[in-house]
């Protein structure tokens, strides 16, 4: 693949621009960051960022179903139309770490960096905005509510937002990741992610007297290590799948047997052949062993996003950007996914894109040291958000060719 050469795009040197608003894209962040919400409804955000995109010259819509918003910006020359995503939503804990800007919001606070996807978003849009004579068809960008388990991309596709896209392209930043570096990967990034309930059902009585019960716990604990015991047993070991119970609730006192035992978790995986697995394991292995025990169980699994899958061309393109922006050495291409999940996984699945991590570890931690994203004392070095702000824009400018 052959690409626009992105140095002098032009005449715009578009490192320099986005330089040129990190007053406007720090601000926008800790604004956002001091009034996170959490899910599809997150009305205080959507006028922020409403706001800063007041006269740019884009046609803006908002959802319907959600807060989110979507805004086009047409040069007004023949050519493709081109998605650029930033998620909008918090997470529900506490933020522990003190600034001028820590969350006034009791029990929620932007843990994921989605406050620094929005601020970096809306300066690529006021960047393109002026010099809209510069590239070819139309950008959009998609500013979505409720990543963080509500589906919102799900929601923004139901209401048309992929029509007409050709290609899209998002950044999500990583607290633990050096400052200022690019990382993806063609294929597989990132896992599946669904949940299970699984409730063992016994016959409660008297702890003194189990014989005369039905004892749901050593049931629920046989099932725990049989699940955990399953995953290396019946996947290929060159293949990626996790399943850990990470929630067990089970009885009210020291002195009575309960009649049941709750067991919830997650299920992860790189492909559908392993998730399909995985499902029908869990289930085997649940029914099977409460039966063993004498017990009844209902296993449900609640299917999440499913793999987030880069196209490969797109991400070689994003890699090919990155490089001749800011140097070959800051684009480092991942040996392997992760097994976190995202809903752009449901872009991913209708349009070709990618999606790249950008690392944001502050100045003074190693990133072994940093908090990692979903901490309570995750913080992100703002020193390059001026990058994500060019990257942004150089995705939606430039038009690959193929050989």
């Amino acid at each position: 693949m052959t690409h626009t050469d992105l140095k002098d795009l032009g005449g715009i040197d578009l490192v320099a621009a986005a330089q040129q608003l990190d007053p406007l894209t720090i601000e926008l962040r800790r604004m956002v960051h001091h009034e996170p919400e959490i899910g599809l409804q997150l009305p205080k955000t959507q006028q922020k960022i409403l706001d800063s995109l007041t006269g740019l010259g884009m046609d803006i819509t908002t959802g319907v179903s959600t807060t989110s918003v979507v805004a086009d910006l047409d040069s007004g020359k023949p050519g493709p139309t081109v998605l650029l995503r930033g998620d909008m939503d918090a997470l529900p804990l506490d933020e522990d770490y003190p600034s001028d800007f820590q969350s006034s919001i009791e029990g929620t606070m932007h843990a994921c960096g989605h406050d620094s996807h929005v601020a970096m978003l809306a300066s690529a849009a006021r960047l393109l905005s002026e010099n809209k004579s510069e590239f070819t068809g139309k950008v959009r960008f998609m500013f979505q509510p409720g990543e963080e388990g509500y589906h919102g991309a799900r929601y923004m596709i139901e209401e048309g937002v992929l029509d007409g896209v050709d290609r899209a392209f998002a950044i999500h930043v990583i607290a633990n990741m050096p400052d200022g570096m690019f990382f993806s990967k063609g294929g597989p990034l990132m896992a599946s992610a669904d949940r299970f309930e699984i409730t063992v059902e016994g016959s409660g009585g008297h702890a003194s007297m189990p014989h005369q019960t039905i004892d749901p716990i050593p049931a629920a604990a046989a099932t725990i290590t049989g699940i955990h015991t399953m995953v290396g047993r019946e996947i290929d070991a060159a293949r990626s799948g996790v399943v850990t119970v990470a929630h067990v609730r089970a009885g009210t006192t020291n002195n009575i047997i309960p009649p049941s035992a709750f067991i919830e978790g997650t299920i992860r995986s790189l492909d559908e052949a392993t998730r399909s697995t995985l499902h029908a394991s869990l289930e085997r292995v649940a029914t099977n062993t409460a039966a063993a025990h004498g017990c009844g169980c209902s296993c449900e699994v609640i299917a999440g996003y499913p793999v987030t899958v880069n196209d490969e061309a797109a991400s070689s393109l994003s890699g090919a950007v990155a490089g001749e922006l800011f140097g070959a050495e800051t684009f480092v291409e991942m040996p392997q996914a992760i097994m976190g999940a995202e809903d752009w996984s449901y872009v991913l699945n209708k349009v070709p894109g990618s999606m790249a991590f950008l690392g944001a570890c502050p100045a003074d931690l190693s990133p072994a040291e940093a908090a990692p994203n979903h901490s309570n004392l995750m913080r992100l070095s703002e020193t390059n958000f001026h990058r994500g702000v060019a990257m942004y824009a150089a995705m939606a400018m430039v038009r690959p060719n193929e050989n």
